[in-house]
């Protein structure tokens, strides 16, 4: 049990806070303690309703089900493995920058949801993670599922 604790341990700070909350409030609302429904973006219940955390949870929420659990592990090694390239990377001693980075990143991706009605915003921000790493590392060959090579 300590190898888990220790690799845990060893994520950067920012890429291990996010990678907990979207691993803990999917659990949250898979095992019934908060019903799901609060965790998505939906623009009336955020606009009118005052319910301010709905951006916050749309951020971490995925609805895990037998369809959809390999995406969401999927997304899960894409924000493990580029938000720990990042943060130790192109932003390695310099959180406070990651962190602006995903803030600006997460509000543009919040005000785009509410306008065009998107309730889980989880995969959209990983996917911009995912992007500047590839723009930072352009040259880089990567290896993709089952070998497949090309440039990031």
């Amino acid at each position: 049990m300590s190898d888990i604790g220790d690799w845990f341990r060893s994520i950067p700070i920012i890429t291990r806070y996010w990678f907990a909350a979207t691993v803990a409030v999917p659990l949250v609302g898979k095992l019934g303690l908060i019903s799901p429904a609060y965790f998505f973006l939906w623009p009336k219940a955020f606009l009118y309703g005052f319910q301010i955390w709905r951006p916050i949870t749309a951020t971490f929420c995925f609805p895990v089900g037998p369809g959809t659990g390999f995406l969401y592990l999927v997304n899960l090694y894409f924000l493990y493995q580029y938000s720990t390239r990042l943060e130790a990377g192109a932003f390695d001693g310099r959180p406070a920058d990651y962190l602006f980075m995903l803030l600006f990143n997460w509000i543009c991706i919040v005000i785009t949801g509410l306008a065009m009605d998107m309730q889980l915003v989880m995969i959209p921000l990983i996917m911009s993670v995912l992007y500047v790493w590839a723009q930072l590392n352009r040259d880089m060959i990567v290896s993709f599922w089952f070998g497949t090579r090309f440039k990031a």
